[in-house]
């Protein structure tokens, strides 16, 4: 579920690499000023005003800094300095937040988008260094050279480059992005297993959508084939490649998985090779649909039409329903006579006032598609259960749907 970035529809075209120069951090430091490379996987710019931390430092001292956009770049103890965010973590959860009308679902959810935002962006101003092997030059610091290389590339000792390196602070992240990429890393390392492929496990690279919410899975694993054997399908969006690895465990002779991102589809075709199916699927560059026709298109959007607020975030949210509209307003022309496209799509935005279903249904005629079927599922995620979750309501009445589109007329 790897959306592509909001650009013009094209059917075979890569993105362009970004040549753009690598940000710098600056501050001032023991009285000398001090430049570092500033890395952020979601697209966060450099903080503008930069103070050093350390184990003296008061966490209401730290909260009253990053809440005025003051970055604290840590020097001391690295355990100290977990302390110190799941502190700030707490200051922010304590404060009053305007309650949620509870009439208007879609006003309490951006609400709650806003106040995530905001802890995010405050939670983002603890800073910790990188030397130039990735490693954290800090006291009782972990190891997270391995998830650090995953995420950003070959570390400038061992090939890369580092233009803004000073003073052996080599570039500088914040703590919170940095555990983020060791969690995402682990679940690289351990796979997340798919009972629709008999407990085999998918790998999801860093920034590739993990598909920890099986129930999408289990969907394409279940829904009927339009003919067998089937010779060719297209997976738009592949991601991980999951749903192109079951369509091909399920006996479909050639799977196309379509994405823009070049880490989504290195990821799709490492997850082939490991599943001994990389001989029946290929992964191609492709915004949307790759170039033919096939008997089978699938595609799983992100659910819901509201705009990202960092790069990772484009796998779930969808600005204006870009992807889910492109993907119907171009499936006539890649099915085959007799073909079905399955759009894999939660109800979840419905629940908030984001779409209604006659929205969807409408997306569907004036594609020229008519629904062949629909399959439901409920979903089995912690925070459909969760009852102190501010969108809980609608999360508890959620459905996940593959629909069966054809193309009107057929």
């Amino acid at each position: 579920m790897n959306a592509p970035q909001p650009n013009a529809l094209r059917t075979t075209a890569a993105p362009l690499p970004d040549a753009s120069p690598a940000p710098v951090l600056t501050w001032s430091e023991a009285g000398v000023p001090r430049t570092a490379r500033w890395r952020s996987e979601n697209g966060a710019l450099p903080p503008r005003r930069v103070t050093v931390a350390d184990d003296r430092t008061k966490a209401d001292a730290a909260y009253k800094l990053a809440c005025e956009g003051t970055a604290l770049l840590w020097r001391g103890d690295f355990h100290n300095a977990r302390q110190l965010l799941a502190a700030l973590a707490r200051r922010i959860d304590r404060r009053p937040r305007k309650p949620a009308p509870a009439d208007d679902p879609a006003r309490a959810f951006h609400l709650h988008r806003a106040a995530q935002s905001q802890r995010a962006r405050i939670l983002g101003m603890l800073l910790v260094p990188l030397d130039a092997g990735y490693g954290v030059p800090l006291h009782r610091a972990p190891d997270v050279r391995a998830a650090c290389a995953q995420a950003y590339g070959p570390a400038p000792e061992d090939g890369g480059t580092d233009p803004a390196a000073d003073g052996g602070t080599h570039s500088v992240v914040s703590l919170r992005e940095l555990l983020g990429l060791v969690g995402a890393y682990e679940w690289h390392r351990k796979g997340v297993e798919i009972p629709a492929l008999g407990g085999d496990r998918i790998h999801p690279d860093y920034g590739v959508f993990s598909p920890q919410r099986g129930e999408y899975v289990d969907l394409v694993a279940r829904a009927p084939l339009p003919a067998e054997p089937l010779p060719l399908a297209f997976d738009i969006g592949t991601g991980s490649g999951v749903l192109a690895a079951v369509l091909a465990r399920r006996g479909v002779r050639r799977v196309i998985g379509t994405d823009q991102d070049p880490r989504a589809l290195a990821c799709a075709r490492r997850n082939a090779e490991r599943l001994g199916v990389a001989d029946r699927v290929e992964a191609v560059a492709a915004d949307l649909f790759p170039a033919g026709r096939a008997p089978l298109v699938v595609c799983n959007p992100p659910w819901l039409p509201a705009k990202p607020t960092s790069s990772v975030e484009y796998a779930v949210y969808d600005p204006n329903s870009r992807m889910l509209r492109g993907f119907l307003a171009g499936l006539r022309d890649h099915l085959t006579p007799g073909g079905e496209g399955w759009l894999i799509l939660s109800d979840l935005a419905e629940h908030l006032g984001l779409r209604t279903r006659a929205d969807l249904l409408a997306l569907f005629e004036a594609a020229g598609l008519t629904v062949l079927d629909r399959l439901d599922v409920a979903p089995r995620h912690a925070k459909a259960r969760d009852t102190s979750d501010p969108l809980h309501a609608a999360r508890a009445a959620e459905v996940t749907s593959l629909w069966r589109l054809g193309p009107t007329g057929d």
